[in-house]
């Protein structure tokens, strides 16, 4: 069965909903990070449409309450682009580290991910299937978070 969403546009019922897995709501702040020719709109759109407005681009200086940094395994050294990712992040802020998955050209290694969260100042808390890319969810550790208050 099909719905219709708030522009008109018909919608699959067994479309995913990758906000939703995102955990992307009304009203959030979301930054885009590492956007190259290979990243999925559908997912870009879901997200833009959940959070009712465009996602912000690697110049924007505001407090984002998401990152979402799409990542593949020549794109340089993550922990880089992790402290860069969380330089704008609102205290109880994610970074989203989109990969593509296994067998997908640009894979990388979940341990990669693991490896490189702690040395940002990170912790890896779960992860989302996104059709052919799987997300990590890093979030900073509470203590951390609650110091910078």
């Amino acid at each position: 069965m099909a719905s219709v969403d708030k522009e008109g546009t018909v919608v699959a019922a067994d479309s995913p909903n990758y906000a939703h897995k995102l955990g992307i709501e009304k009203s959030q702040v979301v930054q885009e990070l590492g956007w190259d020719d290979d990243t999925d709109d559908d997912i870009r759109f879901d997200i833009e449409d959940a959070c009712g407005s465009e996602l912000l681009d690697e110049d924007a200086d505001e407090v984002v309450d998401v990152v979402l940094l799409w990542w593949r395994d020549d794109d340089g050294d993550l922990v880089d682009r992790l402290m860069d990712a969380i330089t704008p992040l609102a205290d109880d802020g994610v970074v989203w580290v989109v990969t593509p998955k296994t067998g997908k050209p640009g894979h990388v290694q979940p341990s990669e991910i693991a490896e490189s969260a702690p040395t940002a100042g990170l912790m890896q808390t779960s992860s989302a299937n996104l059709g052919d890319w799987i997300a990590s969810r890093l979030v900073q550790p509470r203590s951390k978070a609650a110091g910078r208050h």
